[in-house]
């Protein structure tokens, strides 16, 4: 085998997060070739059969492209399948059943932690609630979908930066935003609005972030543009497109309509100024009966029915065989302060430390909002802010961002010597390397589970009770 060879071959399984393993054996033409080789091949399923082109190579390893699938897997269903499906770079297992997705993705959990933590107590994977239209945030890009077409809002195709796929039908939403992503796409279609060409840095139009409460269908839509409009003429195109929007019929409602200036290279939505044209910048949603206020920038789980299912997991790992009522507990990395303030009742006290000043706000606001006075939160890196920390805390509840904690926060954590630590991670390659670390300074792994929080993706939350010996 080398480099740019055509080979065939079955998906024997998925390593996390989208590493498709297939073994080949030795070529017919070089029989003296030593054994089978394993070829990572991404964007495939266990059991499909497909056809693929060797793109590196190095000793016993190589990778591989995807060029077409000979045969489904066993796994795979064919009906119920979202239009957009296999170009759209949003979702890799919308063919499978939901059993097979989680039995798929429990095998990458158990083969990750098997060296690090052989004796794991793994207690499974609870599902989400709804397995389509659970996303409760959107961040749509505009563009088109192939050079010189037509202007199209949506998700980026798989494997390209540029090109775009309208994504009206998308299945992991509710319908409303494939109601305001096409009126959006007509309106300014329809006008001959540029977007933003990723290659000139010129246009207009960049994206459109749309947010749904699951329980009360709030709505806010923020269209996200680069400044390069004459005023005059963007008020006036402003004013059409809030009009658009308030004629939809919908089955939820447009809580506020919101315009972003954004002018970075980065193609992300960054906010350098947001204006109001309707309505509020605000809507409520509610996890395990707390009230969360929500802005365009918020950082809140985008499946507000499997958070209440991850947050009860947090909850009960928190509190199992902790005897008396935890008096100080410590929530690092904290976001909007959800945890905080679901274990704020049973504590006399609990710290959040979050690096997003918005969010840190928001944690606030919406701590008063729950009528709970025992939340402190701080704004500033955990890395520097525990070293300002005087009270020790009875326990400490960590939920890093996807690369995990910094290696010197770490130590400064174990530092404060806590009996029981609940670690929340959305990327379990980062907590296998954190935990090795833990497992060094004395602590064990007592239970373990997953929550399938993003249905049809490679994303899997974990949830882990670890105690010091």
């Amino acid at each position: 085998m080398k480099k740019g060879d055509i080979l065939e071959g079955i998906v024997a399984r998925v390593d996390f997060p989208n590493r498709g393993i297939v073994e080949t054996e030795p070529a017919e033409e070089n029989p003296a070739e030593d054994g089978k080789t394993v070829v990572t091949v991404k964007n495939t399923i266990p059991g499909q059969r497909i056809r693929f082109r060797v793109s590196k190579k190095r000793g016993g390893r190589a990778e591989g492209q995807v060029l077409e699938i000979l045969s489904p897997s066993p796994q795979e269903k064919a009906e119920d399948v979202c239009p957009h499906f296999g170009a759209c770079g949003g979702c890799l297992y919308q063919t499978m059943t939901g059993e097979a997705q989680l039995a798929m993705k429990e095998g990458q959990i158990r083969r990750l932690f098997r060296e690090v933590c052989p004796d794991m107590h793994f207690e499974g994977i609870s599902d989400s609630p709804l397995l389509q239209e659970y996303r409760n945030k959107m961040e749509f890009t505009f563009g088109d979908e192939y050079m010189g077409g037509p202007l199209a809002l949506g998700m980026h195709r798989r494997g390209s930066f540029y090109d775009i796929v309208t994504a009206d039908g998308c299945r992991i939403v509710h319908p409303d935003f494939c109601r305001v992503l096409s009126a959006a796409r007509e309106y300014f279609a329809g006008r001959g609005i540029p977007f933003l060409h990723r290659r000139t840095h010129e246009g207009y139009l960049r994206h459109l972030l749309v947010r749904r409460t699951f329980k009360t269908g709030e709505m806010l839509a923020d269209l996200v543009t680069t400044s390069q409009m004459e005023k005059e003429a963007e008020r006036e195109l402003l004013s059409g497109f809030k009009e658009r929007l308030l004629e939809l019929p919908l089955e939820g409602k447009i809580a506020g309509i919101l315009h972003t200036s954004n002018d970075s290279p980065a193609d992300a939505v960054i906010d350098e100024g947001t204006e109001i044209l309707y309505g509020t910048d605000v809507i409520r949603e509610e996890l395990l009966g707390l009230q969360f206020r929500i802005t365009p920038f918020s950082f809140f789980q985008t499946n507000s029915g499997g958070a209440e299912v991850l947050y009860g997991k947090v909850r009960e790992y928190a509190l199992e065989n902790a005897g008396e009522t935890p008096r100080v507990i410590f929530d690092l990395y904290s976001g909007t302060g959800t945890i905080a303030q679901m274990l704020a009742p049973v504590a006399e006290k609990v710290v959040g430390v979050e690096i997003v000043e918005e969010a840190v706000e928001a944690a606030r606001e919406n701590a008063a909002l729950n009528g709970l006075s025992n939340c402190e939160f701080i704004a500033g890196d955990v890395l520097r802010v525990v070293d300002g920390l005087s009270e020790k805390p009875d326990l400490i509840i960590l939920d890093p961002p996807r690369d995990g904690i910094h290696p010197k926060a770490i130590g400064k954590i174990i530092g404060f010597g806590v009996k029981r630590i609940v670690y929340v991670s959305c990327k379990p390659t980062s907590l296998v390397r954190d935990l090795e670390i833990l497992q060094n300074a004395g602590y064990r792994e007592k239970r373990t589970c997953c929550v399938n929080m993003f249905p049809s993706t490679s994303g899997i939350e974990t949830v882990m009770l670890l105690e010091k010996d």
